[in-house]
């Protein structure tokens, strides 16, 4: 017999994490109630994912929830907020039950893994999307924002720039990758990593940052907006895959999009304690890729100096 939503949300949704801050009262009533802890202050963010747009029709149900709740979590990373509690919003075109079980399962672990908890929702029938609405906490007055860049702060990415777009361009039979790297960048962007373990570092050290989900030139361009500053980019300073340099296909790193790394900005004092954490995290390695300047925004590409004013990363509705 097909379920109806009250029994889909009954077996698929109810014990989805467990959050390290305990909710007064989680699923089944109206409305969830939460407590923000003394001295903490609850931030917020929500993302909408649209099959065919923001991932491949063919993606599997367990990438979509991965993937769901882990740009989410980046957003609560560059923010250096630790997460506690979320709320999804599912529309279904079925109530596939194969789909549902390797959805819910995957979503079980990766609230697992990050220590939030899954605290209510909403399922309806439509296209296929999915609305995360996620709160994270963050001691009084630490979070860190897009508006504090200052000239001579340097400009930082963690991970590497590109590999999801290459992986979107593979799937999508645009370009074809080597065996040996196809699996990576395809994993890039279905399973992208929330860079949370930055967190205490950037509320220390950073003196802004963001999540770069639309590309990292239109991604800057917002805190240089916000923080009244321009910025000088080295293109041979990316960290990317060998494959993009030998063909020389900067612009997936450029404006590709679903990076999901963190692009800082870090006063020069604190250059020391970048060797610290390149040391202690070989797997989150932050890469210095140019400087905060007054004003104007360029890219250095071999000799040319390139004027990035007028580039743009992805935007709905152009």
């Amino acid at each position: 017999m097909s379920l109806n939503e009250f029994s889909l949300i009954k077996r698929y949704f109810t014990d989805i994490g467990k959050s390290r801050f305990a909710p007064i009262l989680p699923q089944g009533d109206d409305a969830a109630i939460v407590e923000v802890p003394a001295g903490m202050q609850a931030v917020m963010s929500i993302d909408t994912l649209i099959s065919g747009v923001h991932f491949p029709v063919n993606t599997s149900a367990a990438d979509i929830a991965y993937k769901s709740l882990a740009v989410n979590l980046s957003d609560l990373a560059a923010m250096a907020a630790t997460p506690a509690w979320f709320l999804v919003s599912l529309s279904l075109p079925d109530n596939d039950e194969a789909w549902l079980d390797e959805f819910s399962s995957s979503l079980k672990k990766i609230a697992r893994t990050f220590q939030l908890e899954l605290i209510g929702g909403d399922t309806c029938q439509g296209p296929l999307s999915i609305t995360i609405q996620i709160t994270g906490l963050v001691s009084k007055d630490r979070y860190v924002t897009r508006s504090g860049a200052r000239p001579g702060d340097k400009i930082l990415v963690s991970g590497m720039l590109g590999s999801a777009a290459l992986g979107l361009a593979h799937s999508q039979k645009r370009i074809k990758l080597p065996e040996s790297i196809a699996g990576i960048c395809l994993g890039a962007l279905n399973r992208p990593l929330p860079r949370l373990e930055l967190a205490e570092f950037l509320s220390s050290y950073a003196s802004a940052a963001i999540d770069l989900s639309d590309g990292l030139v239109g991604d800057l361009a917002h805190i240089l907006k916000l923080s009244n500053v321009g910025a000088k980019v080295n293109q041979a300073s990316l960290p990317v895959l060998a494959w993009i340099k030998e063909n020389k296909a900067y612009q997936y790193a450029l404006s590709g999009g679903d990076d999901y790394e963190i692009c800082l900005s870090l006063p020069r004092e604190h250059w020391a304690r970048v060797v610290q954490w390149n040391q202690q995290y070989p797997d989150c390695q932050l890469s210095e890729i140019g400087e905060i300047c007054e004003s104007g925004y360029t890219l250095i590409q071999d000799k040319q100096t390139i004027d990035l004013d007028d580039w743009q990363g992805y935007q709905h509705f152009d």
